[in-house]
């Protein structure tokens, strides 16, 4: 098996985004797998990963034809677009200086059967090597009951720039540099 590290470029790949993040969002998993393997918040439409994939394609993961990973690259002007991630672009503005230019990192999932694998860490050291060196950091949110993916994020070296609240869920504002 060898997996390639390359940027969304077909329908197909973004339908195969969009298939993986259903099988892992937050409604879809049971209690016990939610704590273990993690899960994600937000459900896109097509047409937003498309426009969020034509401003900057978004990275992925591909084992020959099947897409088994991706990073979804959000450009800031997508602030608006997402209602449940109006909140963190608010907290963001915040916290970076206007003249910090930064890509926020709107997901990250890997398919159940291909984790452990170091895919996560490679993902995010594709992503940062295709961004820099037009945008100096890559921000994203994770749930603060989300620890699996907290200790993902931290051992690929996010930092933390502050915890808050919106929706009445707690979540911590990281950034990789």
């Amino acid at each position: 098996m060898e997996i390639k590290f390359t940027r969304c470029s077909t329908k197909s790949e973004l339908q195969q985004i969009l298939d993986l993040q259903h099988r892992n969002h937050l409604q879809n998993v049971d209690a016990d797998e939610k704590e273990k393997e993690g899960f994600v918040t937000v459900s896109h439409t097509l047409e937003l990963l498309t426009q969020m994939n034509t401003a900057c394609p978004h990275i992925i993961a591909k084992d020959q034809d099947k897409v088994v990973g991706y990073a979804l690259c959000m450009h800031p002007r997508f602030g608006n677009d997402v209602e449940v991630l109006k909140p963190m672009f608010v907290e963001i503005n915040a916290v970076i200086p206007k003249a910090d230019p930064y890509m926020v990192m709107g997901q990250i999932c890997i398919d159940k059967e291909y984790r452990r694998r170091g895919i996560f860490r490679k993902l995010y050291e594709t992503m940062k090597n295709s961004l820099q060196p037009e945008f100096t950091g890559i921000v994203t949110e994770v749930d603060a009951t989300n620890l699996r993916s907290l200790e993902a994020h931290y051992a690929v070296g996010f930092k933390e720039l502050k915890t808050y609240n919106a929706g009445g869920q707690d979540w911590k504002l990281i950034v990789l540099r």
